[in-house]
């Protein structure tokens, strides 16, 4: 079943990306928070009904036992949504969306995994071609900026800043799913419910006190229902949780990569319902990919 979960959490994903992207505001210096906030009060009240739902007796100290994965997880996504608001022409995605290759590499360095080829092809093909369908949404949104004349600070092409965050959140992602990996499959310190319960509860506190921040610190005005687009975002963000932590319960040495190829999704998601155009290297690269996860579900039945 793992893989079913981790391709629903690949779709999950790349319709909160789709969204993150069209809910972010390069000219809001506050709309990074913003976004913590209505992701964190999505998981909150998933959790709660989750919960209730399946009469789970939870633990508190769960959230203490799982704080390093819920940490390095808020954080990234934290970082990665203040890169958004540089994401016009930064080189983001190519570089955020290798943290699935990063996972994968730390597990099979500190733990015994033996990979047949045809996992080992899947695993390459899949982060090759979500770095390689990246680059190419990079270079296409540059061309269409070139042919229309726009003009962007150059800040977001070059600028340290555009470089900075998704390195930083490529590597604290990767870090994150890693200990993820550690929790949830090679140690089994923790059982997925207890697992997800404890991050979306840590990431509701987080909300809490980002939304304390915001309205009595910053004074800036927030009004949940003019937020509907970040709300359809953390809706996605929160579904896609939900199926991650079972995805990564079981073989998460092959999951991590695969949920990574979130990407494509959201480029195919944009294709349908944003009508954006694609090139026929990119539908190639799409293709390519698809058949890399394909190769993974076969693996799965051998």
């Amino acid at each position: 079943m793992w893989f079913l979960f981790a391709l629903l959490t690949a779709f999950a994903w790349g319709g909160a990306d789709l969204f993150y992207k069209k809910g972010s505001d390069s000219n809001d210096r506050f709309s990074h928070i913003k976004i913590v906030i209505m992701v964190g009060l999505v998981m909150g009240i998933h959790a709660t009904a989750y919960m209730l739902i399946q009469g789970i007796n939870f633990d508190p100290t769960d959230m203490i036992r799982y704080f390093p994965v819920s940490a390095l997880y808020i954080l990234s996504m934290t970082i990665g949504y203040i890169g958004l608001r540089y994401i016009e022409l930064s080189i983001a995605s190519p570089v955020q969306n290798s943290s699935g290759a990063i996972t994968a590499i730390l597990l099979f360095i500190f733990f015994t995994h033996e990979l047949n080829i045809i996992e080992i092809l899947g695993v390459t093909i899949v982060t090759f071609g979500v770095i390689g369908i990246a680059i190419l949404e990079k270079n296409s949104e540059r061309e269409s900026l070139r042919i229309s004349s726009t003009q962007i600070d150059k800040k977001y092409q070059i600028g340290f800043m555009a470089i900075f965050f998704p390195i930083l959140y490529s590597l604290i992602d990767g870090l994150g799913t890693f200990a993820d990996a550690v929790y949830l499959d090679e140690l089994k310190l923790i059982s997925e419910d207890a697992a997800l319960l404890a991050y979306e509860f840590t990431f509701f506190i987080c909300a809490v006190l980002a939304f304390t921040y915001l309205k009595f610190i910053k004074k800036e005005p927030f009004n949940l229902f003019k937020e509907r687009v970040k709300g359809y975002a953390a809706i996605f963000e929160t579904t896609g949780q939900f199926f991650y932590v079972f995805a990564m319960s079981s073989n998460a040495i092959i999951a991590a990569p695969l949920i990574a190829s979130y990407s494509i999704f959201s480029v195919i998601l944009s294709r349908i319902f944003l009508k954006e155009r694609l090139s026929k290297v990119q539908y190639t690269v799409i293709i390519v990919v698809i058949l890399g996860i394909a190769l993974l579900g076969i693996a799965d039945e051998l």
